[in-house]
């Protein structure tokens, strides 16, 4: 993984609870670069990632508003949240059920802005 994209990365995992953060084409939902637990199966994560935003973004704008800042998809054992980040990327990071939500959030749109 490239330096540009391990710092980006740290700044996400980081925030307590947070088991793996990835850089994800939008496109095709595939897997730029990654910092995940053993047990992220990243792909997946990525897959995911992308075809909530892609599916979302399109549903809020047949509906005529703006695509989507954030995507949090909130399970009983996790989170994953999924931002765009320009360049026809997103980040997305995966978190465990006690992680701060309000501090994840915050450093996917800090580390969005400095890959746009």
């Amino acid at each position: 993984m490239s330096s540009q994209w391990s710092g980006l990365l740290e700044g996400i995992t980081r925030v307590p609870g947070v088991r793996g953060a990835l850089v994800v084409s939008a496109e095709d939902g595939l897997v730029v670069a990654e910092s995940s637990m053993g047990d992220v199966d990243g792909g997946a994560v990525a897959a995911l990632a992308a075809s909530l935003v892609v599916r979302l973004g399109r549903a809020v704008a047949a509906l005529g508003h703006d695509a989507p800042r954030l995507v949090h998809l909130e399970a009983e054992l996790g989170a994953v949240m999924a931002t765009p980040a320009g360049s026809g990327l997103l980040l997305a990071a995966v978190a465990d059920a006690d992680a701060n939500v309000g501090l994840l959030r915050l450093a996917l749109r800090d580390a969005a802005q400095r890959v746009a």
